[in-house]
């Protein structure tokens, strides 16, 4: 698995924010790429609130209708629950892609599942995702 910043998708991106949790990244069509780094556990609070803040600050009413993409190019965890808090302070999502190669993301994306308020689409490579999401394909 690679970073956004080693493919052609670079070129692509309107706006990356850079935090010190991790990368995210904005490319058109509305695709939110985000890189979080090793060993940090996700929360609403610590990380989530900011992003989402960021990215409705920048992208507006549009913000709603975003694909976010999780290339999890590193280890980390999720507070899973902490996804009935991003909905609980009105943002959604269009659609969510987890970009995985890891043993045990199966078993992390079953528990984020229950809490996620949709289904959360899986992919192998970044580009099939990129590519899945252009198709205008949700899940």
């Amino acid at each position: 698995m690679v970073s956004v910043k080693h493919t052609d998708l670079y070129l692509d991106v309107l706006l990356e924010l850079n935090y010190d949790f991790g990368d995210v990244f904005i490319l058109e069509g509305l695709i939110v790429i985000s890189e979080i780094k090793a060993g940090v556990n996700v929360s609403w609070n610590l990380h989530g609130k900011q992003m989402a803040k960021d990215l409705t600050h920048f992208l507006g009413e549009h913000s709603k209708d975003v694909i976010y993409i999780s290339n999890r190019i590193n280890s980390y965890s999720v507070v899973a629950l902490d996804w009935v808090k991003f909905f609980k302070n009105s943002y959604t999502l269009k659609a969510y892609y987890i970009i995985s190669d890891k043993p045990n993301s199966k078993f992390n994306i079953m528990i984020e599942n229950l809490f996620f308020n949709n289904k959360i689409k899986t992919f192998d490579s970044l580009h099939m995702a990129i590519n899945w999401s252009k198709k205008g394909a949700i899940y």
